[in-house]
């Protein structure tokens, strides 16, 4: 199934419902500065409603084949193999990647290695126990595609973040409700079974280990008290007395 399907899928009544809502958690969870170094892989084409490109000079798309927003800058590269140096990332946004990528455990090494030390990630992905996503799946299936669609659950996600040493923050959820778009209902959703998407916020950990020195054996001393001497006539006049 080719990512452009999500494309076009996101200019239905459906789509624009969810496209809303992940804009306005995608706006709110963009805590980098305008210098920090903003790396986003896969490319939607709306990105200008979630980021301003003319604040964020260092914001940048990375696609082998879709346009994102005119005014952001686009990256051709593989996401397998990201042409970027290691820890040079402040924050990185998969904007439903993982779904339409066959390598998911290598993207997010990946994705692991050119992030900072505490650096942010941001995942969106589908839900695949949601029946509507699903049947879009089997509508668009290309001949040759695998008969289940290669959703990934979030606790899965989660899973797979926790053996790269990330720390999940946020989790959310988001479903075709337009009445109910707030940061707040997408955030109490987060548990629920039948929502469309969701999505993660997670940290970046570098932990560093502390080598434990052999301790030295302590060997206890005795404190000796002064031996005070005394005149002999003295100790004479002690006894007499």
């Amino acid at each position: 199934m080719h990512r452009k399907v999500l494309i076009d899928w996101f200019t239905s009544a459906k789509g624009q419902v969810l496209q809303r809502q992940e804009a306005a958690y995608l706006t709110r969870s963009i805590t980098a500065s305008c210098k920090q170094v903003v790396l986003q892989i896969g490319a939607l084409g709306w990105e200008n409603q979630f980021i301003d490109c003319s604040l964020y000079k260092r914001f940048y798309v990375l696609d082998d084949e879709q346009f994102s927003w005119h005014e952001s800058k686009l990256l051709r590269g593989a996401n397998a193999a990201l042409p970027l140096q290691s820890d040079s990332v402040d924050m990185i946004i998969l904007p439903h990647l993982l779904e339409f990528d066959s390598d998911k455990h290598q993207v997010l090494r990946e994705v692991e290695r050119i992030l900072k030390p505490e650096g942010k990630l941001i995942i969106l992905g589908f839900n695949p126990w949601n029946i509507y996503i699903n049947l879009q799946y089997f509508w668009h299936k290309e001949k040759g595609a695998p008969w289940l669609p290669s959703l990934v659950s979030r606790t899965k996600i989660e899973d797979w973040l926790r053996l790269l040493n990330f720390e999940v923050e946020i989790v959310a959820g988001f479903n075709f409700d337009a009445s109910r778009t707030s940061i707040a209902d997408a955030e109490q959703r987060k548990n629920d079974i039948r929502v469309a998407a969701y999505a993660i916020r997670a940290i970046k950990r570098r932990y560093h280990l502390i080598p434990l020195t052999p301790v030295k054996k302590y060997q206890s001393k005795l404190a000796m008290a002064r031996i005070i001497d005394m005149p002999f006539g003295q100790k004479e006049y002690d006894k007499n007395s």
